[in-house]
């Protein structure tokens, strides 16, 4: 059974920064593409950045050049540094693997909360 564990979510002031963290086991995290997407109450669940095997970036417009996404295979680890928060950016922040043609895993969510 894969597990990804989210770790890292808040109530932070707007401007403020966060750093969440996903730590995956029973995967072949190396190979994956893993990925943050987030969903706030009374919207679907959106991408909010992905990294590749390979290193390949891809963010949501609404987080460039606010949000980081890095990854280190040698810990299983994919992490979000988000700066510059702002309300909007309030939701639950969900870890997500995707491994092909095995499937996509998702870990439980952690709530990020922007307010002051």
């Amino acid at each position: 059974q894969v597990q990804l564990v989210e770790s890292g979510g808040g109530l932070v002031q707007p401007g403020g920064s966060l750093r969440l963290s996903c730590t995956g086991s029973r995967i072949r995290f190396s190979i994956a593409v893993m990925g943050w997407f987030r969903q706030a109450p009374g919207k679907q669940r959106e991408l909010v950045a992905t990294i590749s095997s390979g290193g390949s970036i891809n963010y949501a417009d609404s987080v460039k050049g606010r949000f980081t996404i890095s990854r280190d295979d040698a810990k299983n680890t994919v992490n979000l540094q988000m700066n510059s928060l702002k309300p909007e950016d309030t939701a639950v922040y969900y870890c997500n693997a995707r491994l092909s043609p095995v499937g996509s895993f998702w870990g439980q969510g952690t709530q990020v909360t922007v307010s002051s």
